[in-house]
């Protein structure tokens, strides 16, 4: 059995790469040790390629309040809601390794109110999720919510940024028909000896 195209777009032969998009996909080979399936697919649109990227480094690379696992968490709690595979496979990878927990980012994916979570993460994937998918009831009682945890209005934009940007990025990944990488579904599952 050959293996299940990546995309229904065409995926550009690396050599022929604008070379700021291919120093990116080396970097993350390097790194990761595969290249990622969404570096591949959006390689089809340069000009997106890098726009999304640099939103995406924005939100998910920066310092602030919100741990990488958490910023994880809300990607894996709204890709679930949006039914986007590659994103609830990919950013669950990264729960796993972030949070050193391999059961977490099922639970998260399932049902977050039922997962091995603090109060806090809890009302962090609560907000998520109200952005996710009813955006125009959010108010001021979420805000305080979100405060008692020692949350910020920094905090909150980067939820509900997180939240959009992942939105934007689940319906690509869907339309596309977006393969996951199959390294994905091991990874952060059995501890590294």
């Amino acid at each position: 059995m050959s293996q299940p195209s990546i995309s229904r777009f065409p995926v550009p032969d690396l050599a022929a790469l604008p070379a700021d998009i291919r120093a990116r996909i080396d970097e993350v080979q390097e790194k990761a040790g595969f290249i990622p399936n969404v570096f591949l697919t959006l390689a089809h649109r340069p000009d997106e390629f890098r726009a999304f990227f640099a939103y995406h480094d924005a939100l998910m690379l920066k310092d602030g309040n919100l741990s990488k696992g958490e910023r994880e968490m809300i990607v894996v709690a709204t890709s679930a809601a949006n039914r986007c595979l590659y994103c609830v496979v990919a950013h669950g990878a990264l729960v796993r390794i972030y949070e050193k927990q391999p059961l977490l980012a099922d639970q998260v994916a399932v049902n977050y109110l039922k997962a091995d979570l603090t109060p806090r993460q809890k009302a962090i994937l609560s907000f998520a999720m109200k952005v996710c998918e009813r955006s125009h009831e959010v108010g001021d009682d979420d805000y305080a919510t979100l405060r008692e945890h020692g949350l910020d209005d920094d905090d909150i934009w980067d939820i509900a940024a997180i939240t959009a940007f992942f939105g934007m990025s689940n319906r690509i990944a869907n339309a596309i028909s977006m393969r996951p990488n199959d390294e994905f579904f091991l990874m952060g599952r059995v501890p590294r000896k």
